[in-house]
């Protein structure tokens, strides 16, 4: 199709051209594009095994799904509070209560559709234009972009597969300037599933600074219990949400933590942009917050396994990481003896064996060399994949 184009003056002016800088600025999410290519090959009978997603095996729980439907046959569907339905937001409260012995009043709560929208309001009320956020790279694709938009200066301190991808008080501390305004974290982290434990959670909190802490990775720890940064400190935005633990990544339903002096600022911005989350999808996520911890722990047993066959496996074929991840459903594994370009190999990944990986530098420059595989699909799913990338890996070395 010929692109569409405007004239301006004498000139011709194609559309592209005419985007603020904000919006091109914003790098496309790889992770996404290479799953519609595989859905696209998918829909033409090619044989796709998905490790490119973070998308829980396994259906959304019943009672979660009957919570809704409920809701809906109650006519449950108008606008709620825009900082999200009382019942839910007291239910959040007593899960932080529960979970990590800290004291959360309901008013600290804002409940989005989903946490990126979370991530849009925490970075907009905390960053002035100009600000520095630090964050680990490799960090999750959207962070930067989500800082970049609104005007602030994402800061990347590159951390080290030998240490286990982990970003320590004493890495920020080199990069501390006066207009470094906090500190971004995510344990257990996507990409790397590394786990921070009690004392460098601790170590970071003493700094002082803002932290953001993105725990929608809390309960796929398999070395102990989580810890959320608000044990440690007050100073800080905590993002979560019901995707991962719960398996509801369509449901799109999240949550913020907030001092409460940032939440009034919050309030307004939601507001305008997103109204108020899905009614009866709120009543989704009470139901998911009242899961038992046995059931939430049988349910994620299996991810261990899968976890330990999968680093074995790339041990095999000589591309494991150095450290066995402790976290989250992802391993970077490590292809920098086969190439500097992440992108092309995971496309000629994908297009000679189907199976749909992300290339690492969607994690930024600090994952070129990598790719992300998850191991959040089923064990047959998983074997399957590995024995097709044993191949390619094989014949490479040829």
């Amino acid at each position: 199709m010929e692109e569409q184009k405007m004239t301006a003056g004498d000139r011709t002016v194609y559309p592209n051209e005419t985007m603020p800088e904000r919006v091109r600025r914003v790098k496309p999410f790889l992770a996404m594009e290479i799953l519609e290519k595989a859905k696209q090959m998918e829909s033409k009978g090619v044989s796709i095994i998905h490790l490119e997603v973070g998308e829980p095996d396994g259906d959304t729980p019943y009672a979660i799904k009957e919570a809704v439907i409920e809701a809906i046959r109650d006519n449950d569907t108008a606008y709620t509070h825009s900082l999200g339905k009382p019942a839910l937001r007291r239910e959040i409260s007593l899960y932080y209560k529960n979970t990590y012995g800290v004291s959360i009043d309901p008013s600290q709560v804002v409940v989005t559709s989903g946490t990126s929208p979370a991530m849009l309001l925490a970075f907009s009320a905390l960053l002035e234009r100009g600000d520095k956020m630090i964050m680990p790279d490799p960090y999750y694709a959207c962070y930067p972009n989500f800082v970049n938009f609104i005007g602030a200066e994402p800061l990347p301190v590159r951390v080290c597969e030998e240490d286990g991808f982990k970003l320590l008080a004493d890495d920020v501390r080199k990069k501390l300037d006066p207009r470094v305004k906090g500190v971004l974290i995510n344990s257990p982290a996507n990409p790397t599933g590394t786990v921070l434990d009690e004392n460098e959670l601790r170590e970071l909190a003493d700094l002082g600074l803002y932290i953001v802490s993105d725990e929608v990775y809390h309960g796929l720890n398999y070395k102990g219990r989580d810890h959320s940064i608000l044990e440690f400190t007050d100073r800080a935005v905590v993002l979560n949400g019901f995707s991962k633990r719960n398996i509801m990544t369509g449901w799109r339903l999240g949550y913020l933590i907030a001092p409460s002096f940032m939440v009034r600022e919050m309030q307004k911005l939601q507001q305008n942009m997103f109204i108020c989350a899905c009614s009866f999808v709120q009543d989704a996520g009470i139901a998911a917050l009242r899961e038992s911890p046995e059931v939430l722990a049988e349910r994620f047993s299996d991810y261990d396994q899968r976890r330990l066959y999968l680093y074995e496996a790339l041990q095999q074929i000589g591309i494991a990481p150095a450290k066995l991840p402790d976290g989250a459903f992802y391993m970077l594994a490590n292809v920098k003896k086969y190439t500097d370009d992440s992108l092309s190999l995971a496309q000629r990944i994908l297009e000679e064996t189907g199976v749909a990986v992300t290339p690492g530098i969607d994690f930024g420059p600090g994952a070129e060399g990598y790719i992300r595989i998850s191991y959040a699909c089923s064990m047959e799913n998983l074997k399957e994949g590995i024995g097709r990338l044993k191949k390619f890996f094989a014949a490479l070395d040829k």
